[in-house]
């Protein structure tokens, strides 16, 4: 009989090992560290040191747990390709997609499930039920006002309609910026994700009074004076803000009304390193991992959370701003609307 109690016991630490290797159950983190540090790397896509700070979270990564890092930059739609096309040949383990491509990914089969310690800080709608996919940070359509050419800020879509400057969304047939700018507007007119009809007739109006602007929304033009204002994600604009004037422009989000979506991690069905993506991801939903993507204009999934540094909360727009801001409820009729 002890043995038989023996055999079992050694049985279900095998599994409980298994799962936590190669399974989507909570992990216990040290395990998890240690098999990650054996892999000795993990490489990604779309995730390059440039946006939203992911140089911050690469650097420490290699510093704490000694993983080496390589990313290739590409499209939402690209990494899913990859990952379906390389298969069992994979060069890439983690990757990071817009929030739409989520569901997308788990369709394809491509997905490895794992939910992090941190998972019940993290919003129904804003991760899979069962962990395949999970917003990092959160992007909200947001103004940018050039105070140089307007000196009456609009702080609501009410309020643009009463100014004479031009108003930039850009180009709403390809660009998912403009197009969830169109989406956050008809929130605030009243409608939903499955009719479009309140926005349409709105920028209709817009363009009927020559004010609307389809010129891309660029550092460039922002710089140039050829934007009075546009319609973009929020960490865009704030990066735009920095980057060329910080006293230049006002970026803020519409009282009346926006939409909240942004990005997630998957990890690779096929990863060569599977536990040193699980890593990255649970270092990424850490309060460390979350500043990162403060620092680089990102809004931390888990905001509510931590304590941002005094010099980080001063880049970001204040919380009580998105206190209107709401995600895409019925992701189905939103497809079919685009």
């Amino acid at each position: 009989m002890k043995v038989f109690k023996l055999t079992m016991l050694k049985t279900v630490m095998a599994i409980g090992l298994s799962a936590l290797v190669s399974g989507n159950v909570l992990a216990n983190i040290a395990d998890l560290e240690k098999a990650a540090k054996a892999e000795g790397e993990v490489n990604s896509l779309g995730m390059p040191d440039s946006w939203a700070n992911w140089k911050d979270t690469w650097v420490q990564l290699e510093q704490k747990y000694g993983l080496k890092h390589v990313d290739t930059d590409m499209s939402s739609a690209q990494e899913i390709a990859k990952f379906d096309a390389e298969k069992k040949n994979a060069s890439a383990d983690i990757g990071d997609v817009g929030a739409s491509f989520g569901p997308l990914a788990v369709k394809k089969g491509v997905t490895q499930a794992y939910k992090t310690s941190y998972w019940d800080d993290i919003p129904a709608w804003a991760k899979d039920q069962d962990g395949h996919w999970l917003l990092a940070y959160t992007g909200t359509i947001a103004f940018i006002v050039d105070k140089n050419s307007v000196k009456d800020i609009p702080h609501s879509w009410a309020d643009l309609t009463k100014g004479k400057y031009k108003v930039t969304i850009g180009d709403v047939s390809a660009a998912a910026q403009s197009i969830n700018g169109v989406l956050a507007a008809n929130f605030a007119l009243g409608g939903d994700e499955k009719d479009l009809t309140p926005a349409l007739n709105y920028f209709g109006e817009l363009a009927k009074q020559g004010r609307l602007g389809l010129t891309n929304v660029s550092i460039q033009n922002l710089e140039k004076g050829e934007v009075e204002v546009a319609v973009v994600w929020d960490f865009n604009g704030l990066n735009y803000r920095d980057q060329i004037d910080a006293k230049r422009f006002e970026v803020l989000i519409p009282s009346d009304g926006s939409v909240i979506s942004g990005y997630s991690t998957i990890i690779n069905k096929y990863a060569k390193h599977p536990n040193a993506a699980k890593l990255a991801r649970e270092y990424i939903l850490s309060d460390e991992g979350q500043i990162n993507l403060a620092r680089g204009y990102a809004r931390p999934i888990r905001a509510e959370k931590i304590k941002l540094p005094e010099d980080v909360q001063q880049k970001l727009i204040p919380a009580e701003q998105y206190a209107k801001a709401q995600p895409i409820k019925d992701a189905a009729a939103w497809e079919v609307s685009i």
